[in-house]
């Protein structure tokens, strides 16, 4: 990785750890039902995650979807995050929404 990428990857993340926050899951309603909701494991760092589908890494997101580290957001998990009224960690690739139970580690 040359200067100038390297530098453009720190930028992103410091974007995206700076448009990462917790968020009512009810507030996310519209984007589960448009199956946009992507859910990150807890062993994964989010904004790893999150640099990855914005630099459409499309090897390492295949590997998380292969290990089941990322996966869409299932119609029973959503349910029970409603329920719940559950705030969970959130940031936005678009057109995705990443979620993370757990606050993403530094």
């Amino acid at each position: 990785m040359n200067d100038s990428s390297q530098q453009d990857t720190e930028t992103l993340r410091q974007k995206l750890n700076r448009d990462t926050a917790r968020i009512s899951w009810s507030l996310l309603d519209q984007y589960q039902q448009q199956e946009s909701v992507i859910e990150v494991s807890s062993d994964l760092d989010m904004i790893d995650v999150a640099c990855g589908f914005a630099e459409d890494n499309s090897a390492q997101v295949a590997a998380w979807l292969e290990q089941s580290q990322i996966s869409k957001v299932s119609e029973e998990q959503a349910r029970l995050w409603k329920e719940e009224d559950r705030e969970i960690w959130a940031v936005v690739v678009a057109p995705w929404v990443l979620v993370q139970e757990k606050k993403p580690q530094d």
